[in-house]
Order: structure tokens, then sequence, then C-alpha cells
């Protein structure tokens, strides 16, 4: 999992999109199943997270996230019509239990469950494509030129833990090649054994804050203007990510004051019909998947390529 963690350049469409656009998109994929609760809705915003992470190319990337969402969302669906006794429909009565009454299954506490391990999902699948496609680097250096010390307490952070683990992966390698068995031995031996990698790896840590420190130091850092060896380039695929996160986002806040993307479960569920629902949706979706399409063409056309 900690290999997952760390960036890795494929050179795709969405990797090389401006960090601007690139945290617009991933935000309206982050706050709209936070703000719908109509299950199309949900199960619309679902599939084009999936679709984002075929046409990216991050799904080796993304697939432990997948796997262990799937898994805490299958255990929301079981779990909310065993906890939540509310719902008109009832499909399977119980004993009777001491607090709760009489135990009783309802659909709507199904799908309601069902619903919300949907949202669970597609907020993982936000968080995964966010965490394969956007360069960590680029977004400090933007949130650097409005809190520059933010920016630097992040980048440390984000860096100490493949660091950390790289260390303790080397320091563990040195001490097998010692004859160091860690399988081996008692309990107390064995944590005699790991505390010699923590001792290693608290050394190394030191050692490594004080070589950032000089090099801070060496460098002029806070002492005046920073100054900057990189900018990105907006370029015309950049309108249309920019353009297609917000548009998405904004439609789908005017759909849910409107009541469109607003579903209700208990004690009865709302009826599903309603061409003006899937309107809305078709929008939504429509908006969302565009920067998909430019992602496919720029993979397999390229004069698509050289002219966004």
């Amino acid at each position: 999992m900690l290999e997952q963690l760390s960036y890795k350049s494929k050179g795709t469409f969405l990797q090389n999109v401006h960090t601007i656009a690139s945290l617009t998109y991933f935000a309206a994929l982050l706050l709209l199943p936070l703000i719908f609760t109509h299950p199309f809705y949900l199960l619309g915003v679902f599939l084009v997270g999936i679709m984002a992470v075929v046409v990216s190319d991050s799904a080796a990337e993304c697939m432990p996230f997948l796997v262990m969402g799937i898994w805490v969302a299958v255990f929301v669906m079981l779990l909310n019509p065993l906890i939540v006794q509310h719902g008109n429909t009832v499909l399977i009565y119980g004993p009777e239990l001491p607090v709760i009454g009489r135990f009783r299954i309802s659909l709507e506490a199904i799908c309601y469950g069902a619903a919300m391990g949907v949202r669970l999902m597609t907020i993982i699948i936000a968080f995964a494509l966010y965490n394969a496609v956007v360069h960590p680097d680029k977004v400090t250096a933007f949130v650097s030129r409005f809190a520059w010390k933010s920016s630097l307490v992040v980048s440390l952070v984000t860096r100490m833990i493949p660091t950390i683990a790289r260390d303790l992966c080397s320091a563990r390698e040195v001490m097998q090649l010692r004859g160091v068995d860690f399988s081996t031995g008692t309990f107390r031996e064995r944590l005699k054994k790991y505390s010699w990698l923590m001792e290693v790896l608290l050394l190394s840590s030191l050692e490594g804050s004080l070589a950032t420190a000089e090099a801070m130091q060496a460098r002029g850092f806070g002492s005046g203007r920073r100054s900057s060896y990189h900018r990105e380039l907006v370029r015309p695929r950049d309108y249309f990510f920019f353009l297609s996160g917000i548009t998405a986002l904004i439609i789908g806040i005017c759909a849910w004051l409107k009541g469109y993307a607003v579903f209700a479960f208990y004690p009865k569920l709302d009826s599903f019909a309603g061409g003006s629902e899937l309107i809305w949706l078709v929008v939504i979706i429509f908006c969302l998947i565009i920067p998909l399409i430019l992602s496919w063409g720029w993979k397999h056309w390229p004069y698509l390529r050289t002219r966004i």
C-alpha cells in the first residue's frame, strides 16, 4: 500500500493538465456525491469515476483503494438494515429485542445502505484518482504562493512517509544480511531486534532533518522573495478541464437546490420517475465526461495532441 502512495509520472493527458484545472475537476468529483442523495445521480458520478480510472491508466494505483472501498461499502450495506429499524416496507420480521423492540429489515433501510455504499465508493475513487494523477509538488508549489510556510510543512510531511518506509526496508535488509532473523526467537528477543530497527530509523531521520535544514540555509530560504524555476503553461486543454469541472459542480448544486438530486428514503421511498431529473443528470454527466473524451482523443489522435 505504501508504494501506491507515491506519485508515478506516466505522461497521460490527466497528468499534463494545469494544477488549478485538475483540482477543480476532482473537487467536482468529490463534492457532487456529498450533496447528492438521489441514487441515479450517485451512480452516474460513480460510473464517471470508474471511466476516469480506466482512461487515465491508473487502475494499478487505484485498485488497492477500490478493493478496500468495496469491503467498507459492503459492510455499510449489510450493517445499515440491521441497525436502522425505520421504513414502512418491512421485508423480514424478527424476534423482540430488549432495547430496540421487534427486529425488522425494511426495503428503505436496504436502499439507503446501498446508496451510501455507492457514495462512499465514489469518494474513495476521487481521492485515489487525485493521488494517482495530480503531482503533489505542483499542488504545494501552487499553495506556496499564498501560504509558503504551510506548503513547506505539507511538503515535508508528505515526503516523510515514503522516506521512512524506504529507510526501514533498507535497514531491515542490511540487518538480515548480517545474520539477524526477525522471525525467530521469543517475543522479547524479536522485540529487541525490532528496537534496533527503530534506533537506526531514528538516527537516519535526524540526519535527514539536519541535511534538509543545511540545504535550506544554503539556498537562503526565508531570506527574501521566493524564486521559481518552473511555471505551468495554460493551454486549451486546461480551459476545457476547468470549465467542465466548474460547470458540472454549478449545475449539480442547482439540481440539488431545485430538489432534482434529492431523494427521500424514509419513511417510504420516493418515486424514481421524472424526466426533469434525468435531464439534469445527463447534463452533469456530459460535463464530467468531456475531459475523459479529450483524454482518449489525446492518446489515440496525434493531431489533437498538437492542438490542445
